[in-house]
């Protein structure tokens, strides 16, 4: 069974920084693109910023310069450096990735339970 767990959410002030975090756990042979997503109240969830299995990255054109994804291979770990944060910047924040199980299955698509960013005075 696989597990993606954010952690590192909270309430943090306009120009303040937060690092979430996304741990896989469980069966994995491979983890491949990995990506963060976030919805804010009333909105539709929106990709904030993707990182491949060969480190390449990708961001909304809003957050670009100011977050940072990246990955640490050997704790099956992406993080997402966020600096700078702006009041729009706050919604529940949740990462996806596509992780093959088992040399011999295929690869599926796994969701983690979000972790809130709230960014307020």
């Amino acid at each position: 069974q696989v597990q993606l767990v954010e952690s590192g959410g909270g309430l943090v002030q306009p120009g303040g920084s937060l690092r979430l975090s996304c741990a896989a756990s469980g069966s994995i042979f491979g983890i491949y693109d990995i990506e963060w997503y976030r919805q804010a109240p009333g909105k539709e969830r929106e990709l904030v910023a993707g990182i491949t299995s060969e480190a390449g990255t990708n961001y909304v054109d809003s957050v670009k310069g100011r977050f940072t994804i990246s990955r640490d291979y050997a704790k099956n770990t992406v993080y997402l450096q966020m600096n700078s944060l702006k009041p729009e910047d706050t919604a529940v924040y949740y990462c996806k990735a596509n992780i093959r199980p088992t040399a011999w299955g295929r690869t599926l698509l796994y969701w983690g339970q979000g972790t809130q960013v709230t960014v307020s005075s």
